[in-house]
């Protein structure tokens, strides 16, 4: 049997995998009180004549499209992709773009707020003795990984720029991933080089690379370093929203046996 590796982030109040304004807000609803709900489809039905006194479980979620484990769309990062083309949202993707053969490239020794070159990934992949194929999915494990969960985590690991991203998309590469908050380097270290440079090419450069080649990314992954460098599949299939610029995805590493 292959063997199956969880490789998302839960939602979760009170877990800083996001800035303090975008976190996402769970209610639970517990069996003990929801009695009055299912009484209340079926009259003339007691709390006493349900097993265990108990009504049903239930959640209700205030969420965005880009909390825990997701899947960005071209039209996440533009209105235009491939050069002009409408950016295609999440509904309208390939699905066979989000069940591949993957690659994993190990850049946890890299500081935070690097930003990965396309001459740091051709040296990564000749290490590991991979030749990217079109539509492998390529996956970032950056020191982000072992943050998740502190306050530190949206400033941690190292991303993906312009250059970097054009460089994976140009082989053909239409999905990639990363254990950080963002493809492109925190937000935090990126701000401090605008400030010194005035630059605005800088922000979000990597997402904005969305503009000459669509692609997506898979953000906030887990237990990376868990996987092998080569010869597993990832699966990531995003939740399908009309016209949303993101999805949620349980995204799993299948090994072979």
């Amino acid at each position: 049997m292959p063997k199956f590796i969880d490789i998302s982030i839960p939602l979760e109040n009170d877990v800083p995998a996001d800035p303090a304004f975008m976190r996402p807000k769970i209610n639970y609803k517990t069996h003990a009180s929801t009695v009055g709900e299912v009484v209340d489809f079926f009259p003339g039905l007691k709390r006493e004549d349900l097993p265990d006194g108990e009504g049903w479980a239930m959640e209700t979620v205030a969420v965005s499209t880009h909390n825990g484990t997701h899947v960005d769309a071209p039209w996440h990062y533009h209105s235009t992709m491939d050069g002009g083309l409408p950016a295609a949202t999440i509904d309208q993707l390939p699905l066979d773009w989000f069940h591949r053969p993957a690659v994993k490239l190990d850049f946890r020794h890299l500081p935070d707020g690097h930003l990965v070159t396309p001459e740091e990934l051709d040296a990564e992949l000749a290490r590991i003795g991979h030749v990217l194929k079109p539509l492998d999915i390529v996956l970032l494990n950056t020191r982000a990984g072992e943050r998740y969960g502190q306050e530190d985590y949206i400033h941690s690991g190292c991303g993906v720029g312009r250059a970097g991203t054009l460089h994976l998309t140009s082989q053909g590469i239409r999905v990639v991933g990363t254990d950080g908050w963002s493809w492109d380097a925190p937000f935090s270290h990126t701000a401090k080089k605008y400030a010194e440079t005035k630059d605005a090419s800088l922000i979000w450069e990597g997402h904005k690379a969305g503009r000459d080649r669509g692609y997506c990314q898979v953000e906030k992954l887990h237990a990376l370093e868990t996987l092998p460098a080569t010869g597993f599949m990832v699966s990531c299939f995003p939740v399908k929203i009309k016209g949303a610029s993101g999805g949620w995805t349980r995204a799993v590493a299948i090994l072979p046996d």
